[in-house]
């Protein structure tokens, strides 16, 4: 059902179920209805129908629904008072048509305000509604649209992520292919293998952690090629973090970061150490590299940083952390927290 049919039962239903709790309430009193009651009844219900047409009327080709509070309140205020005023005179009217009106009774100080003040109470109910109904109505195209605007920025910071670790695993293949053949094939197998598992992934705005950590020991074993024993890796996942969700590409795009920026400028090399655990139902990965960490460094240095920023805020809103310290002298730590479940998530496998 389409909103202008929408609107128009809303409209018909509700005027009629007033206009018949009225005809309840006159038959409790009177205990019998004649034949006028009910014409008037029906007369009452078509005029309050296309009244309050008219009203959304000026209120669209006014553009009322765009004012602030402040200036659309007393707009509504005299609206509603003007139309409960001609709906007061238009009674009047349908009296004198029948024979009933009784003008020493009807202009009555008391009949008076409340025959214009109790139409006008009825009308800015129904302006009440009608405005709440738009303001969700906006609210909800509002939430679509920055769904979209997140969708296609999280599209966007993943395209990113491949490009540039398809170059760097490249550039790890090329420095073996004339020192040594044998390594730079085995190296070429897992980076298929890689490739299987990103692209299998990134179909999606969240994987399991195991699945990641798949992609992030291939890349390891990639690593340990290149660098041999210059390379030191450990892994302690808690057994429970396995199966909560996080963005792809995120653990593997730090781990890249701290060998290039880290283990890569050390003669000696150095060790990756990843680590998972709960508490209070958030998960922590930590992720220890040897180095430092310069907060100075220029920003296309920080790419995988400042990737992983901002798919967390996208994804977590205020609810995921990232952060990156020097833990000791010659130690850099870089610790994710996410939530149990994400907050805006709703394409996940």
């Amino acid at each position: 059902m389409n909103k202008q049919k929408i609107y128009w039962t809303c409209q018909i239903a509700g005027w009629s179920f007033y206009g018949l709790f009225n005809l309840v309430i006159y038959f409790l009193s009177n205990e019998v209805i004649n034949g006028l009651e009910i014409l008037g009844t029906f007369y009452q219900i078509i005029f309050y129908i296309g009244s309050t047409h008219l009203l959304r009327w000026v209120i669209k080709k006014r553009g009322w629904i765009t004012y602030p509070s402040l200036r659309l309140i007393p707009l509504m205020l005299l609206a509603n008072l003007l139309f409960g005023g001609i709906n007061f005179m238009m009674l009047l009217l349908f009296s004198s048509l029948t024979g009933n009106l009784q003008l020493s009774i009807e202009f009555k100080t008391i009949n008076l305000l409340l025959g214009i003040l109790g139409p006008s109470a009825l009308y800015m109910l129904w302006s009440l509604i009608y405005f709440t109904f738009h303001y969700f109505e906006q609210y909800k195209k509002s939430l679509q649209y920055e769904a979209v605007i997140r969708d296609t920025e999280l599209n966007h910071l993943r395209s990113q992520l491949n490009p540039h670790f398809v170059f760097n695993a490249l550039n790890s293949i090329r420095a073996l292919v004339d020192e040594n053949p044998k390594k730079a094939k085995k190296a070429i197998t897992q980076l298929s293998g890689i490739f299987r598992n990103s692209l299998q992934s990134e179909k999606r705005k969240l994987v399991r952690l195991e699945e990641e950590m798949q992609i992030v020991e291939d890349y390891l074993g990639l690593e340990s090629i290149r660098f041999e024993e210059r390379l030191k890796t450990k892994i302690s996942l808690n057994e429970h973090t396995k199966y909560f969700r996080i963005p792809p590409m995120m653990i593997q795009t730090l781990v890249e970061n701290g060998i290039k920026h880290g283990i890569s400028q050390s003669k000696k090399g150095g060790s990756i150490e990843i680590k998972t655990f709960l508490e209070s139902d958030f998960l922590f990965i930590q992720i220890r590299n040897t180095g430092v960490y310069l907060e100075d460094k220029p920003s296309d240095e920080k790419f995988g940083l400042n990737n992983t920023q901002k798919r967390l805020a996208l994804i977590y809103g205020g609810k995921a952390k990232f952060g990156i310290s020097n833990e000791s002298k010659n130690v850099v730590l870089m610790e994710i927290v996410v939530p149990r479940e994400p907050i805006h998530e709703n394409n996940i496998d």
